[in-house]
């Protein structure tokens, strides 16, 4: 019985002690414990999880801590801005009424007032409309309205028609430069095919380039962009040039200049055109575009790729690089905004050198046109002056570095090139000189067989 008596208040302290717990809901605690593990199991618990629960804890269970914002005072006025707004009191000005004659009933001067106060009315009623007018015919499209005595200049801009007349001239300069009798029919079908090529190619090029045209303030201003013409007028015009251009070359001239036409377009759009957002290797690809007209210009002449005709692709191709870097070290600053990737932007330093490298190689290659019996001797020696002068002008350019040593170097590019294809010209081998060589080498391995002959 005492060993009963003596465990009853431990059983009745236990009873308490659980009854507390109910009352306090101390029950909860294990399934509080049981979401931490499966929350610890998922992800690890930061000090930033403890500083949330902290912050819980606080906001939740002790309400007095939480703080009240203050109310804003009123604010005090200055006796600074108490004298200003007396001063601007002071200026207000009362506009004051003339006195009117004595003789002058009380009838005519109500009367008279109350015109000039319609008057009034009437005037700010036709000023509010106006101004109400104005504000929605600028805040509404403007509609372009083309007029047909402005689609030739219009339709010259999409061409770019100063590229391509000197893409026709290049390409007629490979014509001339052929070792055959000059055919004025195949020159002028020639020259048609490869201007309407140019111009089909450029269209559809400033086509792609419309949002990027946009940023730029050498190319803000072209038509496309300005919406002088639709996309849809401009596709047609490409198309309707690049299809009778190429068909021009194709059945007029012969299928191989046809096929240079349109892998030359097809380069232009479509591998040069995207290449200027991407990498700077879309120069490299821009010059051998450029350097397919004389091709072309050979090709039509000859029938065939020659030595020649690739001589003169390589001239071409040399001297698009000064050109070209020179152009782009002053627009630096548009291509960049454009998002073009040029050398000039990306890399400045391979601009000048490769600029530098290319003068150079112009006069390697006139010196390789009287070895490959495409002109005299004289050739070298005579553009040797012009030659060196651009390639002193593309070392300015490399160790300056500026846009005064650009300019010069752009410029003399402009020249430069028309020079040296008039030059090359003058000193090409006539046909009869060649003919009379060949002949002479016939005979003399004619006259080598009959000596052999028994």
């Amino acid at each position: 019985m005492s060993a009963a008596r003596s465990c009853r208040p431990p059983r009745a302290l236990a009873g308490l002690f659980v009854g507390c717990l109910r009352n306090t809901g101390a029950r909860q605690i294990p399934c509080r414990f049981v979401h931490l593990y499966h929350v610890g199991s998922y992800r690890l618990i930061t000090f930033q999880y403890f500083s949330f629960l902290k912050r819980m804890y606080v906001t939740q269970c002790n309400n007095d801590l939480s703080q009240r914002a203050k109310p804003k005072s009123d604010s005090i006025v200055s006796a600074f801005h108490e004298l200003q707004q007396l001063d601007q009191e002071k200026k207000v000005v009362h506009e004051i009424s003339s006195v009117s004659p004595v003789h002058q009933s009380w009838s005519e001067m109500s009367s008279r007032n109350e015109l000039r106060e319609m008057k009034s009315a009437a005037e700010t009623e036709d000023s509010l409309i106006a101004g109400g007018a104005e504000s929605k015919e600028d805040r509404q499209w403007k509609e372009m309205k083309l007029r047909l005595d402005d689609l030739p200049g219009i339709l010259a801009r999409l061409s770019k028609i100063k590229l391509t007349a000197l893409v026709v001239s290049t390409a007629s300069a490979g014509f001339a430069m052929a070792p055959v009798p000059f055919e004025l029919t195949c020159f002028l079908l020639a020259s048609l095919g490869t201007g309407l090529a140019s111009c089909a190619a450029n269209s559809i090029n400033q086509f792609f380039e419309v949002p990027f045209d946009s940023n730029m303030n050498r190319t803000k201003n072209r038509p496309l962009v300005r919406g002088q013409i639709s996309p849809l007028l401009a596709v047609c015009f490409a198309a309707s040039c690049g299809i009778p251009g190429i068909a021009l070359l194709t059945l007029g001239v012969n299928p191989l200049t046809g096929a240079l036409g349109a892998f030359n377009i097809f380069l232009y759009t479509c591998c040069y055109t995207p290449l200027k957002r991407m990498s700077i290797a879309n120069t490299w690809v821009g010059a051998v575009v450029g350097a397919i007209p004389p091709v072309m210009g050979w090709t039509a002449a000859t029938g065939s790729l020659d030595a020649g005709a690739l001589l003169l692709g390589g001239i071409l191709y040399s001297w698009q690089f000064p050109h070209f870097n020179a152009l782009s070290w002053g627009l630096r600053e548009d291509y960049s905004r454009g998002g073009y990737c040029m050398m000039s932007v990306t890399h400045p330093g391979l601009c000048r050198r490769v600029a530098l490298r290319h003068c150079l190689a112009l006069i390697g290659l006139s010196t390789v046109a009287p070895v490959l019996n495409i002109t005299t001797w004289t050739f070298p020696i005579i553009s040797l002056p012009i030659n060196l002068y651009i390639s002193y002008l593309g070392f300015r350019f490399y160790r300056d570095a500026d846009r005064s040593s650009s300019r010069k170097l752009f410029f003399c590019s402009l020249w430069h090139l028309p020079m040296l294809l008039l030059v090359m010209f003058t000193c090409k081998k006539s046909v009869l000189e060649k003919e009379d060589k060949g002949e002479l080498r016939g005979e003399s391995h004619e006259m080598a067989m009959e000596i052999r002959l028994p």
